[in-house]
């Protein structure tokens, strides 16, 4: 009895190993891919200890953060700006607009972080009562955060600006100065050093905290926390609907992150989603 031959087994079993080829090198292609890489920019301080923890949360979510430090309010936009950083975390909302106007960046707001109170802050006295008439007071130099500290001593009572001067008046929209106190303008890094040669000094929380203050129990002065200079995420226009941009900050906006900010800080900073 003649044997017939089966001609379609070889391409059977020919075209189930190519399958089975094809759906390996698919799993090791995904399992190869690399996390998506971003850097960030921060200033030192809590910004900083903030995304750390993001990191970690972040990393779920195949992001690899690489956390770049600044020194400064100013150059963290810049290098936003120009690509060297993929996003940045440590401004508010008047100091983006500000910085879009006055440099033309197309730098958008991607999600709200953190509030830090702005605080006064004196080695020499106990409380404002105690500031002697024509005292020198340290300010930031920058038009939003000096701006901030003057409207912050305006809802203390201590000095009247003009009407309508928004969120960026300057020393030369004081129209009452009862104390006849005396406002310089120094570089925001720099307002914890003043404190030895001013009465009193105007410092940012991140800047308070790397100094050694607490921003709860120092301060003779306080911001009302309910103020508009919640913290942001900023990023390029270009890629604000990009899908890592909203893995970063769902990763920022966690509940592990908020259980960080309020077991870590203790209220000298606040959640603001």
């Amino acid at each position: 009895m003649s044997r017939h031959p089966t001609p379609h087994l070889p391409t059977r079993r020919i075209a189930l190993a190519a399958a089975l080829a094809v759906s390996l090198a698919g799993l090791g292609t995904a399992a190869a891919q690399a996390p998506i890489k971003l850097r960030v920019g921060v200033t030192p301080g809590p910004h900083g200890q903030i995304l750390e923890v993001v990191k970690t949360v972040a990393a779920k979510k195949g992001l690899d953060v690489q956390i770049v430090e600044f020194s400064d309010y100013v150059v963290p936009n810049q290098a936003l700006d120009t690509g060297e950083l993929e996003l940045n975390s440590f401004q508010h909302l008047p100091y983006l607009e500000n910085q879009v106007k006055d440099r033309g960046y197309k730098l958008v707001n991607a999600g709200f972080t953190v509030n830090f109170p702005l605080g006064i802050y004196s080695k020499k006295v106990k409380s404002w009562a105690e500031v002697p008439d024509g005292s020198k007071i340290a300010i930031q130099n920058d038009p939003t955060n000096g701006g901030r500290a003057l409207l912050l001593f305006q809802e203390k009572g201590i000095i009247k600006l003009k009407p309508g001067v928004g969120y960026k008046p300057t020393v030369l929209d004081i129209v009452e100065n009862p104390k006849k106190l005396q406002f310089i303008e120094i570089d925001a890094a720099q307002t914890p050093r003043s404190l030895d040669d001013v009465a009193a000094a105007s410092i940012n929380t991140n800047y308070a905290t790397q100094a050694g203050l607490d921003p709860v129990k120092d301060p003779i002065l306080k911001e009302d926390p309910k103020g508009p200079y919640a913290n942001l995420i900023a990023v390029r226009a270009v890629d604000k609907d990009k899908p890592w941009v909203k893995d970063f900050v769902a990763a920022y906006q966690s509940d592990e992150v908020k259980a960080f900010i309020d077991k870590q800080f203790k209220g000298a900073v606040l959640t603001a989603w």
